[in-house]
């Protein structure tokens, strides 16, 4: 799998010009060789998920579309939402808005505090049983709600917040590479928007942009990572996929990581 994915919630629009224009990003996303895309059913109340399949259906071979459920966006709000019969009817509102048989990486998007986790991963592991869902995965876990979901079902995939400016999920990430787990950052490049300071100079010595030394550092950090850059702009979608000819030396990914880890 390409090491680079792209995370598709910033597409959409309430326009059908910027509609088709997210169209267009998804399938140019496609066409440089990202074969696995992110999404949510509560990105635009589920139009998010449409827009894929719009795009891109019928998919090409090997593209992998991941998508979400137990989280519900009313409004500005985020709720988890975890009661298993939610899940299930979530799951089957995902599979038909994707127009697919089978969601390859369905990942619970919080966990429910009122609903115990048990429940939760019943859920999934009952949609997988039934061939809804091929693998299960987390989202904004600890390593200790990762162990207890993990005595009940393989887990195949993590994702949380981290970045060179957010590293509270490093036990996370270490937990997941002894285990062999997928390590979804969202929000990766987050230190991009800094004109100054660490990351800044170590792109304008690599002639390459700070999201890009962003991206490299976090491919380089472990094998397990696979960040999902975000965008609603071709352009920067390009500059982002371009991090994956970036080598970033001993020198420069030691300044990233001591600076990276002042900020935490």
């Amino acid at each position: 799998m390409n090491r680079l994915g792209f995370g598709a919630m910033r597409l959409g629009g309430a326009t059908a010009a910027e509609r088709a224009e997210s169209i267009r990003i998804a399938r140019r996303a496609v066409e440089l060789g990202v074969d696995f895309l992110d999404t949510a059913d509560s990105y635009d109340l589920g139009l998010n998920e449409e827009l894929l399949a719009e795009a891109l259906h019928p998919y090409p071979r090997g593209l992998v579309i991941a998508t979400k459920g137990g989280q519900c966006h009313p409004g500005d709000d985020w709720i988890p939402l975890g009661r298993p019969e939610y899940l299930r009817q979530q799951a089957e509102l995902s599979l038909r808005r994707l127009r697919i048989p089978q969601i390859e990486l369905y990942q619970l998007h919080r966990i429910d505090p009122l609903v115990p986790l048990a429940d939760q991963i019943g859920a999934l592991t009952r949609l997988r049983e039934e061939g809804k869902i091929r693998h299960i995965g987390l989202s904004e876990v600890s390593v200790a709600q990762l162990r207890e979901a993990e005595t009940i079902t393989p887990i195949a995939s993590v994702q949380n917040l981290y970045n060179l400016e957010q590293r509270r999920s490093e036990p996370v990430l270490e937990y997941c590479e002894r285990r062999g787990i997928a390590f979804i950052p969202w929000l990766p490049i987050k230190s991009s928007t800094r004109s100054d300071g660490v990351v800044a100079a170590v792109a304008a010595e690599v002639g390459a942009t700070p999201a890009q030394v962003a991206l490299a550092w976090l491919l380089r950090r472990s094998p397990v990572v696979l960040p999902i850059p975000g965008t609603s702009s071709r352009r920067h979608l390009e500059e982002n996929l371009a991090a994956l000819t970036l080598s970033l030396s001993d020198q420069d990914y030691d300044r990233l990581d001591s600076a990276s880890r002042k900020h935490d």
